[in-house]
């Protein structure tokens, strides 16, 4: 009796054993197709960058979660994507940094707070006086929330210049680090992350949660 195959989205057919794998945690499974699928949407784009400009003020979702199934799904266009977060990363940037510097204590101080960060400004501001521009270039590469470091350099009065450069460099070092792997590695990638959804989502959420905490209890 021949084992019957399943095709996913990319119309390759699994052996069962994967199947199987596939099938261990069927609400990830759900998410993972409903993201590809959202990869595919031809509103794709406008809502990654959408993501990517909120998220360096106010939104606490990473375009990362956009990001990654687009390339995923158009390995081909990894660079192009990348550059679109970049661009509306730093223009979303230049909101947060707007923010700090005008409506602090209106929309700054608030969103900090919402978010338990709002103490972190004066550490940020050590950290600013103590390494210059770097600051802002390192962290800006990690999984610490950018909101903070935005709305913090508009609220110290960060010359703006230096700003923009900083968050150029450091957010092109995120988006197209993740788009060059992704570009070269991508069907390995999306092979295990298809064998592995429920390892793949809990290092996501210690990723994701790890940025606020270092903030918290660290930055």
């Amino acid at each position: 009796m021949k084992a019957k195959l399943r095709v996913v989205n990319d119309g390759t057919a699994l052996p069962p054993a994967r199947c199987a794998s596939m099938n261990a945690d069927p609400m990830l499974r759900r998410l993972y197709d409903w993201l590809l699928a959202l990869a595919a949407h031809r509103h794709a784009v406008p809502a990654l960058a959408a993501v990517s400009f909120a998220e360096s003020s106010v939104f606490p979702i990473p375009p990362d979660v956009l990001l990654i199934p687009m390339i995923l799904a158009r390995p081909e266009r990894a660079f192009r994507y990348a550059t679109i977060c970049l661009i509306a990363s730093v223009l979303g940037g230049l909101l947060g940094y707007a923010i700090g510097y005008w409506g602090f204590e209106l929309i700054g101080r608030p969103v900090l707070t919402f978010y338990g960060y709002a103490d972190a400004i004066r550490s940020f501001e050590q950290a600013f006086a103590e390494y210059g521009w770097w600051i802002i270039v390192l962290k800006g590469a990690t999984p610490i929330p950018y909101k903070l470091i935005t709305i913090a350099s508009g609220a110290a009065g960060f010359d703006l210049i230096e700003f923009v450069t900083a968050s150029i460099l450091s957010r092109g070092i995120r988006f197209y680090l993740v788009a060059a792997l992704l570009r070269v590695f991508g069907p390995p990638i999306r092979r295990f992350v298809e064998d592995r959804l429920g390892l793949v989502a809990l290092f996501a959420v210690v990723l994701l949660v790890g940025g606020f905490v270092i903030v918290r209890y660290v930055f």
